[in-house]
């Protein structure tokens, strides 16, 4: 039997089949991206996202590049508003991992504080300056990346934006 031969009740069963088969399969995929959340942000990763955010890090972000690229599992990118925050994002980030017993492969972009490079093998950081991290668009350049849910307290509390900002005056 051809597909023009069907008869609109098959067309609408098969086309309502082939929908619930799509629909399981999503559903596996969330499963599996749910897993490979928990799996993926081990206890290196979780340092340097913590260490990031003490030293007021913004728009902290965490990409899963497995299925994607070869070079790297995980891109963190989170944001300084100046080249001194910048270094002391990332300084902070090494000395944490230092401590823990995991050196970088390679630190790049330090200097100039534009855009910090910390590469650990199987994640990379990058610690923008906010002008910077736009006109590179990473999140946009690796848009194929699945993005990994982090835990709140490295969120801004829950909605997933970015923490915001007040100045405080104090007398």
């Amino acid at each position: 039997m051809n597909q023009n031969s069907l008869t609109p009740e098959l067309t609408t069963a098969k086309s309502t089949k082939e929908h619930d088969a799509q629909k399981d399969k999503s559903e596996v995929s969330d499963a599996r991206s749910e897993t490979s959340a928990a799996e993926i942000l081990d206890e290196r990763v979780l340092t340097a996202l913590h260490a990031a955010s003490d030293k007021k890090a913004l728009d902290l972000i965490a990409l899963d590049l497995r299925s994607i690229a070869s070079f790297t599992d995980l891109f963190l990118i989170a944001s300084g508003t100046n080249a001194r925050q910048v270094q002391a994002i990332a300084d902070e980030v090494v000395e944490r991992l230092k401590k823990s017993g995991t050196r970088a492969a390679r630190v790049e972009g330090h200097k100039a504080a534009e855009w910090v490079l910390l590469d650990y093998g199987d994640f990379i950081f990058h610690i923008f300056e906010e002008k910077a991290r736009r006109f590179y668009d990473l999140e946009r350049l690796w848009r194929d990346a699945a993005r990994v849910g982090l835990p709140p307290e490295l969120t801004g509390g829950g909605g997933g934006s970015a923490p915001e900002r007040s100045l405080r005056i104090e007398s």
